[in-house]
């Protein structure tokens, strides 16, 4: 028996050497220690985008947490490091270069003109970054992992979705008020795309981003006789769109890429017209999605988060956790967590089920988005999150048309 007890000792010893030594032969990078990897968070906590970063942070949390009750990666506790740039490009970059040596990679960058700030560095750096946005100008950067389907196949599959409900037939003009930015201009090549296939009139109305009144594109659309909308703004010109619309007693469908719509606009004076006119396209689950995946979520972040209001928000973040964890898996197998040992899973990760959070993602495809499915959804008071499903995720035959056009 004695030499039994001592043999047993001596195994977990040399076990727990064993254990050791594996664990150090894992090569590290910058934001890896032998027991945590630190994840950046460069976000929007104090300006206007603060609402959506903030319950997006809450699903990586609500991800992360539960990612480290199961051991983390590679025996590691996976950690975030904040910093708030209130929206502000110089305060990104320099959030950034202070984050940058502490993290391996960064989980979340909120802002166009932030991600284009600090992608340049990334190229030197070989940081991987998955950016709070669905631009297609970004999938030309290798390092730059987005999660879910780009603004101009939303589009095409919003568009889609009026045609399968005879709201939209061709000969018809449609209108397309979008910001001038990277957002707009990649929803833009949707609706160009749609209306050069299927026999469309396209008008386009582009604002500044920092204009709140669109009054006027909507009554010229309005005048033009528009069967149908879309709009590629922000939620202040969303708000402004649909109430102008209400009170010219114009009854056109608006649909509304994700980024444009927040559910606050369901306590502002036009909560009616939006309630009655919007259609929200969106490459992530609304929160109140009655599928397996989106119900979980749900149903961990009451608990995890009890009195907090949801949004579409927490499937965001949720979906990005795993993502990111995915990739990080590959690159734990492969015994390598380092940057360039993590970018190489990243280019390799060609299937992740995110139970239908979003389309099944695949990043493999050197600039191609990940996935190329929408939800289509209504603003509603009673839906947790502030969206009722209309349409589960699907993807209309002109996307695939597309997409193999641009092979």
């Amino acid at each position: 028996m004695r030499n039994l007890v001592i043999t047993l000792v001596t195994a977990l010893v040399l076990g727990g050497c064993a254990a050791g030594a594996d664990n150090a032969q894992v090569k590290a990078g910058p934001g890896v220690t032998a027991d945590t990897i630190s994840l950046g968070v460069l976000t929007d906590l104090t300006g206007p985008f603060s609402q959506s970063a903030l319950i997006r942070i809450k699903g990586y949390e609500l991800f992360l947490s539960e990612l480290n009750e199961r051991g983390g990666i590679c025996g590691r506790k996976v950690e975030l490091k904040q910093k708030d740039h209130g929206y502000n490009v110089d305060r990104a970059l320099e959030g950034y270069f202070e984050l940058e040596p502490q993290v391996l990679g960064f989980i979340d960058v909120t802002g166009a003109q932030m991600t284009a700030a600090v992608a340049p560095d990334l190229m030197q750096t070989r940081a991987i970054v998955a950016p709070a946005s669905w631009s297609a100008s970004l999938l030309g950067n290798p390092h730059m992992m987005i999660v879910g389907t780009t603004y101009d196949l939303d589009v095409i599959n919003g568009l889609d979705h009026l045609r399968r409900e005879n709201l939209l037939k061709p000969g018809d003009t449609i209108g397309h008020v979008h910001v001038d930015s990277d957002y707009g201009r990649n929803s833009l090549e949707g609706s160009q795309f749609a209306a050069d296939q299927w026999g469309l009139k396209l008008i386009t109305k582009t604002v500044p981003e920092a204009v709140t009144d669109v009054i006027t594109p909507v009554q010229e659309l309005k005048a033009a006789g528009a069967k149908a909308v879309f709009l590629s703004t922000s939620p202040p010109q969303t708000a402004s769109a649909v109430g102008t619309a209400d009170k010219l007693g114009w009854d056109a469908p608006f649909l509304v890429n994700a980024v444009g719509y927040d559910p606050l606009i369901l306590d502002s004076p036009v909560a009616d017209a939006v309630v009655k006119r919007v259609r929200v396209v969106s490459p992530i689950a609304p929160y109140a999605a009655d599928l397996p995946g989106p119900k979980a979520v749900a149903q961990k972040f009451e608990r995890k988060f009890p009195g907090q209001k949801p949004t579409g928000s927490v499937d965001h973040g949720y979906a990005i956790g795993i993502a990111f964890a995915a990739v990080l898996e590959k690159a734990c197998a492969a015994r390598d967590l380092s940057r360039d040992g993590v970018l190489r899973a990243f280019q390799d990760t060609n299937a992740v089920d995110t139970d239908s959070l979003t389309g099944p993602l695949r990043f493999s495809l050197v600039g191609r988005p990940s996935s190329t499915q929408s939800y289509i959804a209504r603003p509603d008071r009673q839906a947790p999150g502030g969206l009722a499903v209309l349409a589960n995720l699907f993807e209309s035959d002109l996307v695939k048309l597309k997409g193999t056009r641009a092979k």
